[in-house]
């Protein structure tokens, strides 16, 4: 991917894609599925200026695995790859990965 830095409080985020049929196994077509709403975080901007003009970090980092709302985001295309990019404040939750 070419490098892109996004500005302030803005995230990239690749879509992971969905499941291609359901539990009974019907295959369902491209024009039936919905766009997934989890993603992985591809680059994070600097963070968002706070009141006082520090810069506050963001809570997500690129490689995070994320869930966002139905119409979050800009979509772009960036070397072909079409992706999002949102404020941070659009993503839901970061998907953990540990087992208790």
């Amino acid at each position: 991917m070419t490098k892109f830095r996004p500005l302030h409080d803005r995230v990239v985020v690749r879509r992971l894609e969905s499941e291609q049929k359901t539990a009974g196994g019907i295959i369902i077509p491209d024009t039936a599925k919905e766009k997934p709403m989890e993603g992985e975080v591809i680059a994070v901007g600097p963070g968002a200026r706070n009141e006082q003009g520090h810069v506050v970090a963001l809570d997500v980092k690129a490689g995070d695995r994320v869930l966002f709302g139905k119409w979050s985001g800009t979509e772009v295309k960036i070397d072909g790859e079409e992706l999002l990019i949102m404020k941070e404040s659009d993503i839901l939750g970061v998907i953990c990965c540990s087992k208790h």
